[in-house]
């Protein structure tokens, strides 16, 4: 039986992520792409990135006045009911700048330090993913009605085909981009798709079979990592660790394992 609490949670989460959608959709000027080597379209960008929080946490103030917000663009409230919400309003931000269609909204709920609910929207896509926890994890997209999501089944790791992503200071992409050399031979290959919500959705989709990545935030990660557990995915970050800016590994059973150990040999958790 769903907690009526995390009913109403999940609700509000999935109608803020809807509007703050549509905002950065409708919101992002045609022309955007086109000067994207100049430095005003980046303030287009962090304008619906503040927006897009600002919609996000005046709906929730308004409907849980006394709940906690933790947000990218800097929302931050203690609250006092015991759930707290961690927002990324636009992840991916390359991405949107461009044109590109991997960003998403994230939006996840905490209650009592433990993530309950996850809802993350790629409007370009057209997906939604959600999950609350103990009840597995779906989305809707250009099929009928909702799906159940399942991660796949493991391969061998040289069969395996894995997602990262890169920093954006230059030192540690330099690093991380080492680490990816040495993974290649031993995978399938490596994709980058430039939104960790979104990389986290697709191992729960079994889009991929694994994803690491180092120097995320909470918001970063919240919704997605509910998301891909709630899929059958595992998680964690170095040996024994839950995910954090350190490392951030999700990957199919049997993936895992094998995974988060190169990652530990080859120091992908540091420079």
């Amino acid at each position: 039986m769903t907690d009526p609490l995390h009913t109403d949670l999940l609700d509000l989460a999935q109608e803020a992520a809807a509007r703050a959608g549509a905002l950065l959709r409708d919101g992002r000027p045609a022309d955007l792409a086109v000067a994207a080597t100049k430095s005003s379209p980046i303030d287009v960008v962090t304008e619906m990135d503040i927006a897009a929080e600002k919609l996000i946490t005046g709906l929730i103030a308004e409907r849980r006045p006394d709940d906690g917000i933790l947000g990218e663009e800097g929302a931050a409230t203690e609250g006092t009911s015991g759930v707290r919400w961690v927002i990324d309003p636009l992840d991916g931000t390359v991405n949107y700048l461009y044109g590109l269609p991997t960003w998403a909204v994230s939006i996840a709920a905490e209650q009592d330090g433990e993530t309950v609910i996850g809802v993350v929207t790629a409007p370009m896509r057209g997906e939604t993913f959600h999950a609350v926890r103990g009840g597995g994890a779906w989305a809707t997209g250009a099929w009928d009605g909702e799906r159940r999501l399942a991660c796949r089944p493991a391969p061998p790791l040289d069969q395996a085909l894995v997602s990262t992503g890169f920093n954006y200071v230059t030192d540690v992409r330099t690093h991380q981009a080492e680490v990816a050399q040495r993974l290649i031979p031993l995978l399938r290959d490596i994709r980058r798709g430039g939104s960790a919500a979104v990389d986290l959705c697709d191992v729960a989709a079994g889009r991929l079979d694994g994803y690491y990545e180092r120097g995320l935030h909470p918001w970063d990660l919240a919704a997605g990592d509910l998301i891909a557990r709630e899929a059958g995915a595992l998680t964690g970050g170095r040996p024994g660790e839950r995910p954090s800016g350190d490392l951030a590994v999700a990957a199919s059973p049997g993936v895992f394992e094998p995974l988060q150990r190169l990652l530990e040999d080859f120091g992908a958790w540091h420079d």
